[in-house]
C-alpha cells in the first residue's frame, strides 16, 4: 500500500484505539487540550484491545504451574498459550525457547549472564544503553558508529576477522535506532556474523512495535523487545532464540519454578535439578498478566496487519519530516541519510534552543509529549552531535538554563495509535515556536526545564 494511498482512505489506516487517546491536559497559558502522546519510543500507549483483554481475565487471575484449582489450570494455560503466541509472532525456529522477562534491558542481562566462558562480545557504540552495557564478564569489542549500512556490515566484518576463530562470539544488534528510527541491516548482519561463526541478538524494542519481526527470516539466533513499546503495560519482555546456551547456563535467578527437584545431601548441603525449558530463567512467580498482556498485543497488531500500519506510519514520517523541513532552524539527526528507511522515531535539535527548554515549552503550551536529553544512547548522540567523548550529559536534560547550549537533543515518535492531527499540531508548534519564541518563561528546577509560575 503506498504513502498516496494511506492518505487517500482514512478508513482504512485509522489509528488503533490506545487508552489516553482523550485524555485532557492544562496549559500554563490557560485552557485545555487533548494530549498528543508523541513519545512512543519510550513508552507506547496500550492498546485498547490489550487493556480490554487484560480486564477479562483478571477475575480469573491466578498462580501458574502449582495449583490444582480450576484458576489455577487456566491462568497455566493462559501463560503458556502466550509463550506459543510469542513464539509465532516471531516466526521462532522449532526448538527456539521463549522466556518471558521484565524489560529488553531485562532479556539482555539474562543473555550475558549465559554466554558461555571466554565469549567475545561485539557491539556497535550507536546501541542503546540496554544493549550496550550487560556484558561486563566478557570480553567486548565496540565497534565505531557507521555511516552507511553498508559500512555497518564491513566494519563487524573485519572486526570479527581479527578474532580467535575457535571461541565463542555473539554480536549484538538494534533492529531500529531508538534515537534517528533508521533500520539497519539486520539480516547482512547476521550473514556477516554466522560466517565467522559467530551469533547474533537483535534488539527489536524499537523494530517489533513498527514492522514484522522474523527470527527465521532475519537468521537471527535471539531477539529481545520489551512489551511497553508494544502497546502492552509495564513490566513485561521478552528474550526468544536459540535454547543451548540457555540450557547449559546458571539459572539467571535461584528459586521455585527454575527447579524441577531439590533434594538434601548427607551432608547437610542441597543438590539442585535445574529445568532445561524456559523456565530455568523464570525463577518465582511469573508476571502472568505481563505476558498475556504481551501475547494479546502480538495478536492485535498481526490483526491490524503490518503492511497498513507501516504504510500509515511511512505517511506520519513523512508528514513530520516534510514539515521539519520547512525550518531551517532544525537539524534531524541521522547515520545513514535523509533517504534511509525508518521508523517512526526522529531526533532533532534547534538552533539558538536548548533542547530541553524546547521540548518543556511543546509541553506546558502545546500539550505534546515528547522526549529530550541523550536517550540512554550517550555514545551515539555525541557521535551525531559533533561533541568530545568526555563532554558530560544525562539520560535526561543537563544542567542548563534556557537558552544556554545543552549537550542533548528532542525526540519525537509515533506510531500505531497516533493520529493524524497530533503530529499537525507538532509540526506547527515546532514552527510557531521558532518564529515567535515560547509565550511563558521556564527556569531549571532539579536538571529539568519546568515553566516559572513564580510570577
Amino acid at each position: 500500500m503506498s504513502v498516496s494511498t494511506v492518505a487517500a482512505d482514512r478508513s482504512v489506516c485509522a489509528p488503533l484505539p490506545v487508552l489516553g487517546r482523550d485524555v485532557t491536559v492544562p496549559l500554563v497559558t490557560g485552557g485545555e487540550v487533548t494530549y498528543a502522546a508523541l513519545d512512543y519510543a519510550a513508552s507506547a500507549p496500550a492498546l485498547q484491545r490489550v487493556w480490554d483483554d487484560v480486564a477479562a481475565y483478571a477475575p480469573y487471575y491466578g498462580s501458574v504451574h502449582r495449583g490444582a484449582g480450576y484458576l489455577s489450570q487456566l491462568s497455566t494455560d493462559l501463560f503458556e498459550t502466550a509463550r506459543r503466541t510469542v513464539a509465532e509472532f516471531l516466526d521462532c525456529r522449532a526448538g527456539d525457547q521463549v522466556v518471558f522477562t521484565r524489560s529488553t534491558t531485562d532479556s539482555l542481562n539474562l543473555l550475558a549472564a549465559a554466554l558461555p566462558e571466554g565469549c567475545q562480545v561485539y557491539v556497535f557504540e550507536t546501541e542503546h544503553h540496554a544493549s550496550l552495557l550487560p556484558w561486563r564478564g566478557a570480553r567486548v569489542t565496540y565497534l565505531d558508529a557507521p555511516s552507511s549500512p553498508r559500512q555497518a556490515v564491513e566494519t563487524l566484518e573485519s572486526a570479527l576477522a581479527d578474532r580467535d576463530p575457535h571461541g565463542p562470539a555473539l554480536v549484538c544488534v538494534t533492529g531500529a535506532s531508538n534515537v534517528t528510527g533508521e533500520l539497519w541491516p539486520v539480516r547482512e548482519l547476521a550473514a556477516a556474523a554466522h560466517a565467522q561463526g559467530a551469533r547474533i541478538v537483535l534488539d527489536a524494542a524499537q523494530l517489533a512495535p513498527h514492522h514484522p519481526v522474523s527470527v527465521t527470516d532475519l537468521d537471527v539466533d535471539w531477539v529481545a523487545f520489551s512489551g511497553h513499546k508494544l502497546y502492552a503495560p509495564f513490566g513485561s519482555g521478552v528474550l526468544a532464540g536459540r535454547a543451548d546456551w540457555l540450557r547449559e547456563a546458571e539459572p539467571y535467578l535461584a528459586g521455585g519454578g527454575a527447579s524441577r527437584k531439590v533434594a538434601r545431601r548427607t551432608d547437610g548441603g542441597v543438590d539442585v535439578e535445574w529445568h532445561e525449558s524456559a523456565a530455568r530463567h523464570e525463577a518465582g512467580s511469573p508476571n502472568v498478566i505481563g505476558a498475556y498482556a504481551v501475547a494479546s498485543a502480538c495478536k492485535a497488531l498481526t490483526e491490524a496487519g503490518f503492511d497498513t500500519l507501516v504504510a500509515r506510519e511511512q505517511y506520519l514520517i513523512e508528514k513530520v519530516r516534510a514539515g521539519l523541513a520547512e525550518v531551517p532552524q532544525v537539524r534531524i539527526l541521522s547515520l545513514f541519510g535523509a533517504d534511509a528507511p525508518r521508523v517512526g522515531v526522529i531526533s532533532f535539535v534547534v538552533d539558538g534552543w536548548n533542547s530541553s527548554h524546547f521540548a518543556a515549552a511543546l509541553s506546558a503550551e502545546y500539550g505534546i509529549g515528547v522526549r529530550d536529553g541523550l536517550f540512554c544512547a550517550h555514545p551515539l548522540l555525541r557521535t551525531l552531535l559533533g561533541s568530545d567523548p568526555q563532554t558530560q550529559g544525562e539520560c535526561g536534560a543537563p544542567e542548563a538554563a534556557p537558552g544556554e547550549k545543552s549537550l542533548n537533543a528532542i525526540r519525537v515518535s509515533f506510531g500505531a495509535g497516533t493520529p493524524d492531527e497530533h503530529v499537525e499540531r507538532f509540526v506547527s508548534a515546532v514552527k510557531e515556536l521558532v518564529t515567535d519564541g515560547a509565550k511563558w518563561n521556564y527556569r531549571t528546577e532539579d536538571g529539568r526545564c519546568v515553566p516559572d509560575t513564580s510570577a
